[in-house]
């Protein structure tokens, strides 16, 4: 894989996000504040959390995957305004191409974002939390589960490479706490990442 010298992660939020409360008009048939039903602001986490959450994405390699590689003046990068959205939507990708016998095994889209081999062809998800496509709906145990069982939302299907399960298993809860704070306070990319393709269904699309 790709990696990149430098961080390839969004920078630190300055200021972390606090709710506000709706404020009614008053008039015939409009509520007013006091009416209001009192909604009890979600605690951010700490900026140290997220701190050390985009320190651990950084160190793990997240980005060589999940942030799409562009051309630049001085060959492949991260294409930074896409952070963590994983495989580019809008790029469709064509049948893998077929390998002759040998030891070749895997290849690899030029985005680093999809990749084929005898499980078929997965693409990386979508890390930011954009709530339809990203990590916003979920919650910092679903994360924690997938990564310890390997499996979607940790009942679903199971995850592909080139995504390193056996290793980041070994998080702690602490670490993948943190990991989750970060994610969350970074940019949300409203990016749908394309469905695995099984190994039959890859196999058929090649022979078209």
């Amino acid at each position: 894989m790709i990696r990149s010298v430098t961080s390839i992660s969004a920078p630190l939020p300055f200021a972390v996000a606090v709710a506000v409360a709706a404020v009614g008009l008053t008039g015939a048939g409009l509520s007013t504040a006091a009416d209001a039903p009192a909604t009890a602001a979600k605690p951010s986490p700490p900026a140290d959390r997220i701190e050390r959450g985009r320190y651990l994405v950084d160190t793990g390699g997240c980005g060589d995957c999940h942030t799409p590689l562009k051309i630049g003046k001085k060959g492949p990068e991260p294409d930074l305004a896409r952070l963590l959205s994983g495989h580019p939507e809008a790029l469709k990708m064509p049948p893998a191409p077929k390998l002759p016998a040998g030891p070749w095994l895997v290849t690899v889209a030029a985005t680093n974002t999809a990749w084929s081999g005898p499980w078929g062809v997965s693409f990386t998800a979508n890390l930011t939390p954009d709530a339809e496509t990203g990590l916003g709906g979920w919650s910092a145990k679903q994360f924690a589960d997938t990564m310890r069982t390997g499996k979607h939302l940790g009942v679903g299907r199971e995850i592909l490479p080139p995504m390193p399960i056996p290793a980041y298993k070994n998080f702690n809860d602490v670490d993948l706490e943190a990991i989750f704070a970060y994610l969350q306070s970074i940019p949300a990319v409203k990016n749908r990442v394309p469905t695995p393709v099984p190994p039959a269904a890859e196999a058929t699309a090649a022979k078209k």
